[in-house]
């Protein structure tokens, strides 16, 4: 396929492209403005485009049409009628751009949540007994090899169990916090932030790696086109 710009292959024209709409994104920086605004709109409706292809052919096409239509297709004898069934929940979806049929609905949005919370509450209650787990080790734990005392992962049990309980203790509100519960609860307040700031270090060093990306693109693949553009 011939490149629409004269003395520009099409790579290098997709490098262009991507090199001006982020440095668009980037310019939010400096205050919000039109041309930012544009390569989010851009973003936003790019990604639903995409969205709409890849579910139209791995859900609507895969799961629906060829199970009924054309069951050889994904290696059936006859075709499965079952899918009949979620694809007439998935259609009732639509009726809530109708104002007379909205009601229609909430079946399908009713058995989503209803899937949703029997698939997700057990998960849940499984990563809590996970997490439950590892407040419980022993104190005094023994080496397989050798039968003796592993101080310092008992040490890191116990830090681990105090933490717990003074957590629990900043959580407990039937006394008043004065005393060692006072102390306690001070110390799991401290806690809980130190491990809410980690989660937020995590969340900045994700944002962080990003950035990194996108400065290592505009320097190893735009500059150069940058200097150097036929």
């Amino acid at each position: 396929m011939p490149s629409p710009v004269p003395g520009l292959s099409l790579e290098a024209i997709s490098i262009w492209i991507a090199a001006l709409l982020t440095l668009a994104i980037y310019s939010f920086l400096y205050k919000d403005n039109p041309i930012y605004k544009f390569a989010e709109h851009l973003f936003v409706g790019v990604s639903a485009g995409y969205v709409v292809g890849i579910t139209y052919h791995l859900v609507f096409l895969a799961l629906i049409y060829r199970p009924l239509f054309t069951p050889a297709a994904v290696k059936l004898v006859q075709p499965n009628y079952l899918v009949i069934f979620p694809a007439l929940l998935g259609a009732l979806m639509y009726f809530r751009f109708s104002r007379r049929w909205g009601w229609l609905a909430r079946w399908p949005i009713c058995f989503v949540m209803g899937f949703g919370a029997g698939v997700g509450i057990p998960l849940m209650i499984t990563n809590f007994l996970v997490q439950a787990h590892s407040t419980i080790q022993p104190l005094a734990p023994l080496s397989d090899k050798t039968h003796q005392i592993q101080w310092f992962l008992g040490f890191s049990n116990l830090v681990l169990l105090a933490g717990v309980v003074c957590v629990l203790c900043y959580f407990y509100f039937s006394k008043p916090h004065k005393g060692a519960l006072g102390v306690a609860s001070r110390l799991g307040i401290w806690l809980l932030m130190i491990a809410f700031g980690a989660g937020f270090g995590n969340t900045v060093m994700a944002r962080i790696s990003l950035l990194i990306g996108r400065v290592q693109f505009l320097i190893d693949k735009w500059w150069p086109l940058l200097r150097h553009p036929f």
